[in-house]
């Protein structure tokens, strides 16, 4: 771990730390008790990269883009569609929250993390692509958990929606057909209690 020449490690580090206290807004605008951070989100993320059987992605890629690809929001906070910011508004302050972030360090870790970023938010490569439907593959699984946690099947219906359509790749799609079976079972259950 290198830090750049003004010893910028530690506060970068700290404001990492950040993201460990930035609830996902989603979750905190539909009351859900105890929201996910966003770290916990990222980490997730990073281990659904892992866990892929894809070898014509480049794996490690994969988890460092999962890694890097919410970093800004521990200075801008988790911008969901709901505050009603423009895509080129939020991009406009994520790049900027970027760049605050990675002046803290080395001129080659500033390029790495910085560079990977834009890559996710270009979604230039397969591997961008892929994490992508990593973050609303996450963002859906965490929506069926936090309805059996609630007991509450079926409410948070409004996530599910959002991502009708962006999933392509194989394996995500298997795991999003096996979320909605067992979710639909459990609706199912709730709606007809004595089937």
């Amino acid at each position: 771990m290198a830090a750049g020449a003004n010893g910028g490690l530690l506060p970068f580090l700290r404001l990492l730390g950040q993201l460990k206290r930035v609830p996902r807004t989603g979750w905190v605008y539909r009351n859900v008790a105890k929201p996910e951070s966003v770290s916990d989100h990222m980490y997730r993320m990073a281990m659904m990269a892992l866990v892929t059987e894809d070898k014509s992605l480049n794996k490690d890629r994969c988890i460092r883009l999962a890694l890097v690809h919410d970093m800004a929001e521990c200075i801008v906070g988790d911008i969901a569609p709901a505050d009603n910011i423009s895509k080129e508004e939020k991009h406009r302050r994520e790049e900027a929250a970027m760049q605050e972030l990675t002046q803290l360090l080395s001129e080659d870790l500033r390029k790495e993390i910085y560079e990977l970023w834009e890559e996710y938010e270009n979604q230039c490569t397969a591997e961008a692509k892929f994490v992508k439907q990593l973050d609303q593959c996450e963002m859906i699984l965490q929506a069926f958990e936090y309805e059996e946690l609630e007991n509450t099947p079926g409410r948070l219906q409004d996530f599910y929606d959002s991502t009708a359509g962006k999933f392509v790749h194989p394996e995500i799609l298997q795991l999003v057909s096996l979320i909605n079976t067992v979710r639909n079972k459990k609706i199912a259950a709730t709606s007809h209690p004595h089937s």
